[in-house]
C-alpha cells in the first residue's frame, strides 16, 4: 500500500503587487519513510526553486488515494471524505468505513464529478460525505526508473 507524505517549504515568493514575501506551500510526495519521502521532495522542488528555501515538516498525509487529472484547467486538489458502505451479514447491518481521497479538479463540482468517474466500475457502495478545497499546491506520485538491460554478445 502507498504511503503518503505532505511535505511543508518555506521559502521567499515575489508577489503579484513585486513585494516579496515569505510563504509556506505544503506538498505532497509518496514515498517508504519519512527519510525518502523529504529527499525525493528536494529532487522535484530544487529546479524550481531560487533563493533560500527550506523544509519546514514532513508528516504523514492521511490520503488512501490520489486520484490526479492530465488537463491544465485541474489545478487544485480537493479532500474527498468517503464513506464505503459494507452489509454485516450476520447482523444485517451496515457499516460504514471512512477515507481520505485527493482528487485533482478546477472546481468542487468538478472534483465530485471526477471522483463518481475515478470510482464507476467499482463494486463498492460510498457516498461522498465532503469534498473541500486544499492548500496543496502539486502532488510528487512515485515513477519508477527504466532498467536497463544488458545484452551479451
Amino acid at each position: 500500500m502507498k504511503e503518503y507524505f505532505e511535505c511543508v517549504v518555506k521559502f521567499e515568493k515575489t508577489m503579484e503587487n513585486g513585494m516579496v514575501k515569505k510563504v509556506s506551500e505544503p506538498y505532497i510526495v509518496d514515498a517508504l519513510s519519512f527519510t525518502e519521502a523529504e529527499k525525493r521532495f528536494l529532487e522535484y522542488i530544487e529546479p524550481f526553486m531560487s533563493g533560500e528555501y527550506e523544509v519546514k515538516a514532513v508528516k504523514r498525509a492521511n490520503y488512501s488515494e490520489i486520484v490526479s487529472a492530465t488537463d491544465e484547467d485541474a489545478d487544485k486538489w480537493f479532500k474527498a471524505k468517503v464513506a464505503f458502505i459494507t452489509l454485516d451479514e450476520k447482523t444485517g447491518v451496515e457499516k460504514k468505513s471512512s477515507q481520505n481521497m485527493l482528487v485533482q479538479a478546477s472546481d468542487l463540482r468538478d472534483a465530485v464529478k471526477r471522483f463518481d468517474k475515478h470510482m464507476e466500475g467499482t463494486l463498492a457502495d460510498y457516498e461522498i460525505s465532503a469534498v473541500a478545497e486544499t492548500a496543496i499546491m502539486d502532488v510528487y506520485l512515485y515513477k519508477a526508473e527504466e532498467k536497463q538491460e544488458f545484452k551479451e554478445e
